[in-house]
């Protein structure tokens, strides 16, 4: 698979799994995720012992732990609706994402519905690892060499899981299980929107791997636009 193939399965993925399906007529809630105060840098990876890996990268990689854009916008927060979510038809059939490339987990957030399927691909010319460190769901742990056919899992109870690789200590991502469509992860600009919201009481949480969590209740009446932000405070390191 080449690197434009897999640039482009990556952008659908944080395309369509940014932001929750829509049902016309609601209403909609917006906003941004910034950190205050001075955030660590992000750390450099050596791939040294890699280079197959490494030769992919025109410059090292660093760590993506907190990401932080233009005016502390902060990147990789999931924004969800966490109490009064209205009900589901059941987890999307598309499936989810992960691909291994570069020694990375593609992207380093993967966002999905309880029971959504999860499709993990290796499209580096050795072995890798995934190793989800679930407390909730069941932990598993499995080996994937080059070349291997997809790995097909799912999630059947919300929990953000971390995920490791065991072969190489770098590699991290985070699987974001929900019990509802009605979410959005911020991008370099740290804003999200949750669009087509019935009328009703919801608890909107922020959720960063980091930072932990934030949450806001919020009345939507008809179809009005709320904008809601929220600011985590900086660690230092």
């Amino acid at each position: 698979m080449s690197i434009t193939r897999i640039s482009f399965i990556v952008l659908c993925v944080a395309l369509g799994s940014a932001m929750a399906p829509a049902r016309p007529g609601g209403g909609s809630i917006s906003g941004k995720v910034t950190i205050d105060g001075t955030p660590a840098k992000p750390l450099p990876i050596d791939m040294s012992k890699e280079p197959d890996c490494a030769k992919q990268h025109a410059t090292p990689i660093t760590t993506e732990t907190v990401v932080v854009g233009s005016g502390n916008a902060l990147e990789n927060a999931v924004v969800y609706i966490s109490e009064g979510a209205p009900d589901e038809d059941g987890a999307p059939t598309q499936p989810v994402s992960l691909v291994q490339k570069g020694c990375q987990y593609l992207p380093h957030l993967v966002p999905m519905m309880v029971n959504q399927e999860l499709r993990i691909e290796n499209d580096d010319p050795l072995s890798h690892n995934i190793h989800p460190l679930a407390k909730i769901n069941h932990e598993w742990n499995r080996a994937q060499p080059a070349g291997t056919p997809p790995i097909i899992q799912k999630f059947d109870k919300a929990e953000f899981i971390p995920v490791k690789c065991n072969v190489h200590a770098w590699m991290h991502s985070t699987f974001a299980v929900m019990k509802t469509s009605h979410y959005a992860v911020t991008g370099e600009d740290g804003t999200f929107k949750l669009p087509d919201l019935p009328p009703g009481k919801y608890t909107l949480t922020a959720w960063h791997e980091t930072y932990g969590t934030k949450s806001q209740d919020i009345t939507i009446a008809g179809q009005q636009a709320q904008t809601v932000d929220f600011s985590f405070k900086a660690k230092l390191y």
